[in-house]
């Protein structure tokens, strides 16, 4: 709960400031009171006697209004408030950020806190992907700021589809919501300030538009670390396939379904200090989909499928000049030869570590709750008994916050 803490929302100029309305009543129905600063472009979209009513207080606009700084108005906000949340969060404000701009109201009090701030972003999917906007998010979470989003989806205002629709109001509160409680537990979050980046579940390769290609993974595992991540205070970017697991709290999550979708998602969401590919991506795909449903000539033979070999994502990143994190961590799910398999990933896809497991039908591991894992590194293996999946994902969490700090 955020019961008796005050949160300032900044709310900037794009068409998903009419979500802040919503984000409002989802702070409040938390027990928090807020306090709005409105740029001029949100009040294109938005007016201020709309986030006044919901608030309840007085709706802050101007650096240079006369009553509110006969006090310096724009310190006590900075100052004076448990979280400074910003919901949408413009390519320009997350820039000012970033370069410590402070030419209004919103930047002045961004500039001048020490207190724990929350971006949540909401721009065209082009813009989230520029290199400008990755170099100033990294900036962003250089100086400890916190993220949550963009989620994946169609733009509001063009049509478009990608990544950098704000996130949903329930989640931004959930993060804040998390953020403040941990911010009351920082010795207990080793990992804060660091953005993992995770893939988690199977992909589909689409055959025709009612089959595909898949396997039997659930996610369970993928989904286990990155909420062992959040709890450690990581910063978490999920990449999920196709799965049946809910979205883990406090997590940022990328759903897609091929590989391809799964390394344009991985790749957007770099750079990052760890990058742990857990999902089963399907080595294969169809070269060429059907238009319509393939259906059976009465010959009794089947149909010739033509395969291609899909993108290699663990090895891509790793072999990648500028994008590789500091830690990158692959998985192999072997049904023979467990160790030698493992070790080659190692070697030719350059990974640091290998998580490798038997997922031979006998041992019910895809799609169950344990797992047995073997970590293989450049020091050699390291066996670990049998654990459930959550037990499994705060062991490899623990592990990775020692290995950063080394």
């Amino acid at each position: 709960m955020l019961t008796n803490k005050r949160v300032v929302l900044i709310i900037s100029g794009g068409i998903a400031a009419y979500k802040s309305l919503d984000l409002i009543r989802r702070l409040r129905e938390r027990g928090a009171s807020v306090h709005a600063i409105m740029t001029r472009g949100a009040r294109e979209f938005i007016t201020p006697l709309a986030v006044g009513a919901l608030t309840a207080q007085k709706v802050y606009t101007d650096l240079f209004d006369r009553e509110a700084e006969q006090d310096v108005g724009h310190i006590r906000l900075a100052r004076d408030y448990d979280l400074i949340l910003i919901a949408p969060a413009t390519a320009d404000l997350v820039a000012k950020m970033a370069h410590g701009i402070a030419d209004d109201l919103a930047t002045a009090v961004l500039l001048a806190t020490d207190n724990p701030v929350l971006i949540a972003p909401a721009m065209n999917p082009k813009m989230w992907q520029n290199p400008a906007t990755r170099r100033n998010v990294e900036v962003l979470r250089g100086d400890g700021k916190h993220f949550i989003g963009p989620n994946s989806g169609e733009m509001a205002e063009s049509g478009e589809a990608g990544v950098g629709r704000m996130a949903e109001p329930v989640e931004i509160a959930e993060a804040a919501e998390a953020l403040l409680s941990g911010a009351d537990n920082a010795a207990n979050k080793p990992l804060s300030g660091r953005h993992i980046v995770i893939t988690s579940g199977p992909t589909h390769e689409p055959i025709d538009p009612v089959r595909y290609i898949a396997n039997r993974s659930s996610g369970k595992q993928g989904h286990a670390i990155a909420a062992a991540a959040v709890e450690a205070g990581a910063q978490v970017t999920l990449v999920s396939g196709p799965v049946s697991v809910p979205d883990p709290k406090g997590v940022d999550v990328v759903h897609v379904e091929t590989a391809a979708q799964m390394l344009d998602a991985v790749t957007n969401a770099l750079p990052a200090d760890v990058a742990i590919m857990a999902a089963a991506v399907a080595d294969w795909r169809v070269a060429s989909e059907g238009a319509q449903k393939i259906k059976k000539d009465g010959s009794g033979k089947p149909p010739a499928l033509e395969l291609t070999e899909n993108p290699d994502i663990l090895a891509t990143i790793g072999h990648h000049e500028t994008l590789r994190p500091r830690l990158l961590i692959g998985f192999a799910a072997e049904t023979q030869n467990l160790l030698e398999n493992a070790k080659g990933k190692l070697q030719r896809k350059r990974a640091d570590w290998i998580v490798a497991n038997d997922v031979s039908p006998e041992t019910g591991i895809m799609g169950g709750d344990a797992n047995t894992v073997r970590i293989v590194s450049a020091d050699g293996v390291e066996d670990w008994p049998d654990l459930d999946k959550g037990e499994v994902a705060r062991r490899l969490v623990a592990r990775i916050a020692k290995a950063l700090d080394d």
